[in-house]
């Protein structure tokens, strides 16, 4: 999946990360690792990423990121509050200033007619607050929908990090 375009935002991000001294962490669920990917094909990104946390199933997120098991029992591991859990959950276990985090459907299957496949939830914090939430609801098969996660997250964190 790894694109031009893709590429030439992760590294934009990483001179973006090192001019103002921002260490990132990756919380990642549907993308499986897509972003932390991206990120560390630039040469050089050990310098402005610590690390990246795949956390699929509900446990890992428990386990990993302090995510509430309430916050899963009520809200949903596909929802804006378990987004925010993650990614301040991102930065309390590692060294990073800055985290991002996705969890959502990318089906094919999973979708609910209140959360349909394409369901994706970002969240971005700085420090110990969150920053940006956003909700997206992408069409397309698997691949595009992670797909457009990725090229969301990174372009959102490009617009935060100038």
């Amino acid at each position: 999946m790894h694109t031009e375009e893709i590429q030439k935002l992760a590294q934009a991000l990483g001179r973006q990360c090192l001019n103002k001294k921002i260490i990132l962490v990756t919380a990642e669920s549907c993308t499986g690792g897509l972003l932390a990917e991206s990120i560390t094909s630039v040469t050089g990104s050990s310098q402005w990423f610590d690390r990246g946390y795949i956390t699929y199933s509900n446990q890992s997120k428990i386990d990993c990121l302090d995510v509430l098991s309430d916050t899963i029992s009520q809200a949903g591991a596909v929802s804006q509050e378990t987004a925010n859990q993650m990614a301040l959950g991102a930065i309390h276990n590692s060294k990073g200033n800055m985290s991002v985090s996705i969890t959502g459907l990318a089906g094919p299957t999973g979708g609910t007619k209140i959360k349909p496949v394409g369901t994706i939830f970002f969240s971005i914090a700085q420090n110990k607050n969150i920053i940006l939430e956003h909700q997206a609801e992408f069409k397309g098969n698997r691949l595009t929908i992670r797909k457009k996660a990725l090229l969301f997250a990174l372009n959102q964190l490009l617009m935060l990090t100038l």
